[in-house]
Formats: structure tokens, sequence, C-alpha cells
């Protein structure tokens, strides 16, 4: 007797809970209608037209992708193995998926093939030593490649480069050549400047003959505080000029 009735009730509650959707603060959908994009929806409580609609969910939360281990040679010719770290974020959900099949697949092989180019063009030296560089050179191509697809990438670091074991110590080796150079280079410096300072006094001391006194004088009381046995004087060479002179 109530079959109709409750039917009727059970018929609308279905209708009513495909009909209801919620999407939080950091989640948007893309409804289709008979295939059609008719918008994007969120964050809150909405509703759709139940088997008409169809809403795709898309995280706008900043994703972090792991680029993994690329094999790369590098402008010197030397074979290394690099891989990244890549953070995005969907700006356009409606392009996120109208645009891509897969946009995480397709950012992941963007970045990989990125990574292998970008590498291949820059020697070892730059790659080791200017990697803020090859970071932003990342992240410019990739982001310029992704933009399409409405995504933004914000930040690629290259985490490890890895090259063979006889380029490691050749690079030890250079290192160590270089730290050489570097201490012989400031040893010179120093013996340049100390013998500028002692031609300087020198000159100072040619010109007054009491201050070459006075230091000669110094220099004995110097050698005489010292436990010696034996002092040795030296004599001015215009004392024995005059008994040079007569022979």
């Amino acid at each position: 007797m109530f079959t109709g009735p409750i039917m009727l009730i059970f018929v609308c509650l279905i209708i009513f809970i495909n009909a209801v959707r919620v999407i939080k603060e950091y989640e948007r959908g893309v409804i289709f209608r008979l295939g059609r994009m008719v918008g994007v929806k969120g964050p809150g409580l909405f509703f759709i037209i139940p088997f008409v609609d169809k809403m795709v969910i898309v995280s706008l939360r900043t994703q972090v992708l792991d680029v993994p281990i690329q094999e790369v040679i590098t402008k010197d010719n030397v074979p290394a193995k690099v891989n990244a770290v890549c953070y995005f974020r969907v700006m356009e959900p409606g392009k996120a998926i109208v645009e891509v099949e897969n946009y995480i697949y397709a950012t992941s092989q963007i970045s990989q093939t990125t990574l292998r180019s970008v590498i291949g063009q820059a020697d070892l030296d730059e790659v080791l030593s200017e990697r803020e560089k090859i970071n932003t050179k990342l992240q410019q191509i990739i982001d310029e490649a992704t933009d399409p697809w409405g995504i933004k990438v914000s930040i690629v670091e290259v985490k490890d480069v890895q090259i063979p074991e006889q380029m490691q110590r050749a690079i030890a080796h250079q290192a160590e050549a270089e730290r050489d150079r570097r201490a012989k280079i400031i040893n010179a410096e120093g013996e340049y400047q100390a013998a500028e300072k002692l031609a300087s006094a020198a000159d100072i001391m040619s010109r007054n003959k009491t201050t070459l006194q006075l230091r000669y004088l110094q220099t004995m009381i110097e050698i005489a505080t010292e436990k010696n046995t034996t002092v040795i004087v030296p004599l001015p060479i215009e004392m024995l000029q005059a008994y040079i002179e007569k022979k």
C-alpha cells in the first residue's frame, strides 16, 4: 500500500545525494555537462544535475614531484647522473583537465627531458659550482612549457650530481693543486710586502746616522739578554777604512 510513496522518496533521496557536492578549500570541481565543460565550482556546498553533470576534482595545493635520476653527458663530455625535485601547483583547473590527459605525468616527463637538456648544455664545473643558475634555468623552461596546462612551477632544485670515481679523484687533485697555488701566492705576497717594509726602513735609517746607531745598540741589547757564550760584534766598515788605505 505504501510502496509507491516509499519508492518516490527513495528515488528523490538518490537524486538528492547525487546532486549535492562538497568541495574542500584547497580543491576545485571541474563540471562537465553532457561532455562539455561548463565551469569550475568550489569551495563549499553546491548542486549538480544528476546523471547529466560529471565533476572532476582538482587539488590546488603545491605538489612535490621527484624527478628520477637521469644519465646525461655534460658539455665537456663528462658522464653524470643527476636527479631533481620540482614544486608546482594547478592555477587553472579547467586547463589542467582539458588541455592535457594527465597533468602530473606530463609535468614529470617535461621535467626529465628539460633536466637532461640543461645539464647537457653546461660544463661539469658549472653544474657543480653554479647550482643556483642551473635551478633558475630549469624552473623557467619547465614553467613556460607547463603554462598552457594551467600549471605554475615555482621551484626546481637539482638534488644530487653523481660523477665517475676517476673524475672525482681528478677533481680532488685539481682542488689540491689549486690550494697549493693559492698558498704559494699568499706566501710570495707576504715576502714581497715584508721586503718593501724592510727596504723602506733601511732607507729611512740610512738618512739618519743616529737612528742607525740606536738600532745597532738595540740589537746588542737583545743579543746580551740571551744566554750566549759568544757574542760577535760587527764593526762598521768606516772604522777599517783608514787601515785599509794605509796598506
